[in-house]
């Protein structure tokens, strides 16, 4: 499921748009204000982001500018109340990928949507690791630590809180984790994945009876929601 992060401050079109892209098929998050979209853009793997040009606290401008300079190439269309060449010159300019004007036919957005995410490669996977609340996970060391002491995660643990983190934010079912885990040729039930998931939240969260990090999607699967 490809992710969408929209930074938008207008409370009506984030729901109206957040409603739409879901029900074609993404996965949507979406930020209030420039710099809450900014730090999480450049830490959160998005397969595309929809970004508002006149919004609290950092200019969409000056969003695109620094998620550019910091190397994320997610592709990025720009919405903006603002009609004048000259903005849109300087969007492109700065590093966004497209422009859309408000008020916008929602079939135009969609049909810029789907082509940018046909055109964009495969999301790429956080560089460095991840940190969410006392949790720090370093990809390229293969350790996670918590309040600054390591977790002792077996290898097949890590490769599957690694793939919850990847893919926060999507429901996972215990087929796709046990395909992408362990592999197609591994053969082991479902019950395992609920055994490491499990073991993983015991030794992760902060209160593993009332998880805030892998989260149970009763009659789905699992969901990372760090």
């Amino acid at each position: 499921m490809k992710r969408i992060f929209l930074i938008e401050d207008e409370a009506g079109l984030v729901l109206t748009l957040t409603d739409r892209l879901t029900r074609e098929g993404y996965a949507v998050e979406s930020a209030t204000d420039g710099e809450a979209g900014l730090e999480r853009a450049t830490r959160e793997p998005f397969d595309l982001v929809i970004l508002d040009l006149m919004l609290p606290r950092l200019s969409g401008f000056d969003v695109c500018k620094e998620l550019r300079r910091r190397g994320i190439q997610t592709p990025i269309v720009m919405l903006t109340a603002r009609g004048q060449v000259v903005d849109k010159v300087v969007g492109l300019k700065l590093g966004a990928d497209d422009y859309v004007t408000k008020p916008f036919e929602m079939a135009e957005l969609l049909a810029r949507v789907e082509a940018h995410l046909r055109r964009a490669p495969a999301t790429p996977h956080p560089a460095d690791g991840y940190i969410v609340g006392d949790l720090r996970v370093d990809f390229r060391r293969a350790e996670a630590l918590r309040d600054g002491q390591p977790v002792e995660l077996s290898a097949r643990e890590f490769q599957l809180l690694r793939y919850f983190i990847e893919h926060r934010g999507a429901t996972l079912t215990r087929e796709e984790l046990l395909n992408e885990v362990w592999g197609y040729n591994a053969m082991p039930s479902t019950r395992t994945v609920d055994v490491h998931v499990a073991w993983l939240r015991q030794k992760i969260e902060p209160n593993p009876r009332h998880p805030q990090f892998i989260l149970t999607i009763h009659g789905m699967g699992y969901k990372f929601a760090g």
